[in-house]
């Protein structure tokens, strides 16, 4: 029988080069690293023939590996640090990181509150930090091929830890700034351990060049303990030529309330995958995105929400604005294992068309195994309601604004969910910004 030789494509000939030069001057357990690699290498770039990213498919849409962001001079900083506009009026303890590295001179380590333990990754690698045995406590996301990149590449980031008990009252600031001439990739991974009875705000904005076709590939752990409380804030502001990949990863004790929400206005292309696991019982997860896409933007949100245990509540909600020729994508899975009784699980996407070529893919599954839960879910696609624009132009509203109107009020449904009222403002000026420049 003939040998079989798998074809790579030269972004993946690129990754493998890549690596195997990188890999002895990379931080950390080495193995980590090459067993991710090898994982990768067998599977290669996703592509539509896999379920996953049936509708987002990198080894078409990732031609060339860029090599990895060196950390940047002082001048680069400077210029990035003059570009980031995301979140700078709120009051907030802020770590920046510049091409997919800590900047320490940007950052205000003075104002975390004490007893907030805040590492560089690069430094806890190096260390071979003890809060390291929580990275890849999901164990759906170790085997997907972004997270096992990320793995294989990770070269800075932060480790943080919320002690038990602790209520940090002022949100926390992970600010990602990218900058310069020629394409590069970035692989940050942050890991944020919130111990038992503790609270925390934690806002992650990412913001870059346009004109520049860099590969940010980004991903944030969540460890979250028993009766603790975390909301969480994302804000994708990346260039109009990105390529970004992200992925967040949740894995809760009893009793926990934990939001999320992405809220996506840039990149070309942008993926954010969510893995979300219950362990503990009586805990509550709200996993909502919204979407402002125009152009030919492509934005993937992908969700697995795992029910382990009884008692236990999802909430996901994403909407979604496309105007001419983008494309928004929605997958999610809740899965409800044979023995996590009186689950409660709802999923919904809704989506507004803006123009004829304009195109979203809803894919919502739920896979139940037990009987006594209550779990639905819908996705929807529809213009602008022609009734409700008569009656505000009625109004002596123009058009234009009459419209603007309606989208603020459909994508607030999602924005609504933030608690903080600083950080609700700020991303309703994101909202408004947008539909300023659509006209």
């Amino acid at each position: 029988m003939a040998d079989i030789t798998v074809m790579k494509t030269p972004a993946e000939t690129g990754i493998a080069q890549l690596f195997d030069r990188l890999k002895g001057s990379l931080p950390g357990d080495l193995s980590v690293r090459e067993s991710a690699m090898a994982g990768f290498a067998e599977r290669g770039l996703p592509h539509r023939r896999v379920e996953e990213f049936k509708y987002t498919d990198l080894r078409a849409l990732l031609r060339e590996a860029a090599p990895l962001a060196e950390k940047p001079a002082s001048t680069d900083l400077a210029v990035a640090f003059n570009h980031a506009k995301a979140f700078t009026g709120l009051s907030a303890a802020r770590l920046t990181i510049v091409n997919g590295h800590v900047a320490t001179e940007l950052s205000e380590a003075a104002a975390f509150p004490a007893g907030v333990e805040v590492v560089p990754m690069n430094e806890a690698l190096a260390s071979a930090h003890v809060m390291l045995g929580s990275l890849g406590a999901v164990a759906a996301a170790r085997a997907n091929p972004v997270y096992e990149l990320n793995t294989a590449f990770m070269a800075d980031g932060a480790v943080i830890r919320i002690p038990a008990g602790t209520n940090v009252e002022q949100p926390l600031h992970l600010r990602f700034v990218n900058s310069g001439s020629t394409a590069f990739a970035t692989a940050t991974r942050v890991l944020v351990v919130v111990e038992e009875g503790a609270s925390l705000t934690l806002l992650e904005s990412h913001e870059g060049p346009d004109g520049l076709a860099y590969q940010p590939n980004d991903v944030i752990e969540f460890v979250v303990g028993d009766r603790a409380q975390v909301r969480h804030i994302r804000l994708n502001d990346e260039g109009k030529d990105a390529l970004a990949l992200s992925t967040l990863t949740a894995r809760l004790g009893a009793e926990v309330s934990f939001n999320t929400i992405n809220v996506v206005s840039g990149a070309h292309v942008s993926r954010h995958q969510v893995f979300l696991t219950f362990e503990g019982e009586n805990s509550t997860a709200r996993i909502d995105g919204a979407g402002l896409l125009k152009g030919k933007q492509h934005s993937d949100a992908t969700l697995l929400v795992d029910h382990a245990v009884p008692h236990c509540t999802s909430r996901e909600l994403y909407k979604t604005v496309l105007d001419d020729d983008a494309t928004g994508v929605f997958q999610g899975k809740i899965i409800v294992r044979p023995h996590a009784q009186k689950t409660d699980g709802a999923m919904k996407s809704d989506t507004l068309l803006l123009s004829d070529g304009a195109s979203m893919n809803n894919k919502p599954e739920l896979e139940i195994f037990a009987d006594d839960v209550v779990c639905g879910h819908g996705a929807t696609c529809g213009a602008l309601d022609e009734d409700l624009l008569f009656y505000l132009r009625s109004r002596g509203l123009p058009e234009a604004e009459a419209q603007s109107l309606l989208l603020q009020a459909f994508i607030g449904q999602a924005i609504e969910t933030v608690e903080n009222e600083a950080v609700h403002d700020a991303l309703v000026e994101v909202v408004e910004a947008w539909l300023q420049a659509r006209h």
